[in-house]
């Protein structure tokens, strides 16, 4: 008998480098020399039932990332987390297993927003909170985004999808903490954020000293994971 369940890990380290692609690949191949047994699709190329609820961006690092998954035989929870610690690669942490109902609707599907820590390594001397309110009560938050159709760049409107932002100054760095619109009717990238806060704020950090950090994912219809 088939059974659904959930995956809690986190991604950190050089983790972090590795793509939503070969993430998806390595998860295969840990539960495949686990030892558990995962459903297939049916059809002519039947493939794992593995989903991630959202992809995470090349380079960041998430602490509260999920894995949906279906399983051909019943185990359990606490068995799976275990046997799949035994396989993890250093920065793949196993945190928790849960199974879940079948009424659940899929977790991609259901994602509708995503929490972010932004550090942005900057010098002291800005009220950095009053910044972040200053920005935030713009009329408007411009930002330039890649449209799918002809990948050419426009200009759009990004306030609509921050649902949470606030800034302080920790240990040399700009903290940027949000809450962001994710999942396929509204999906705004942490990417858009820090180009118009910097922007905004006169910041000329590299974007490569900038690390970005998903703390957690949250659902319709008030679903807890």
């Amino acid at each position: 008998m088939a059974e659904r369940y959930v995956l809690k890990f986190s991604k950190t380290g050089y983790m972090r480098y590795i793509s939503h692609l070969d993430l998806l690949r390595l998860f295969k191949r840990m539960f495949r020399t686990g030892g558990i047994e995962i459903r297939y699709s049916q059809g002519f190329n039947p493939h794992p039932k593995l989903t991630f609820a959202q992809p995470l961006s090349l380079g960041y690092s998430g602490t509260g990332e999920l894995l949906d998954f279906e399983t051909a035989k019943p185990y359990d929870e606490a068995q799976i987390a275990e046997l799949l610690k035994d396989q993890a690669p250093c920065g793949i942490d196993i945190i928790s297993c849960r199974r879940l109902e079948d009424k659940t609707p899929s977790l991609a599907s259901a994602a509708e927003s995503a929490v972010y820590t932004i550090e942005i390594p900057a010098e002291a001397g800005h009220d950095w909170e009053r910044k972040g309110e200053a920005y935030m009560a713009q009329q408007k938050i411009e930002a330039l985004k890649r449209r799918k159709k002809d990948k050419k760049m426009q200009s759009v409107d990004i306030k609509p999808m921050i649902r949470e932002l606030s800034a302080r100054y920790f240990c040399g760095k700009i903290v940027i903490d949000t809450c962001l619109d994710c999942g396929s009717t509204s999906n705004c990238s942490p990417e858009l954020v820090i180009a118009s806060f910097c922007a905004f704020a006169g910041i000329n950090t590299p974007r490569s000293e900038i690390s970005v950090e998903r703390k957690k994912i949250k659902f319709s219809n008030n679903l807890q994971i």
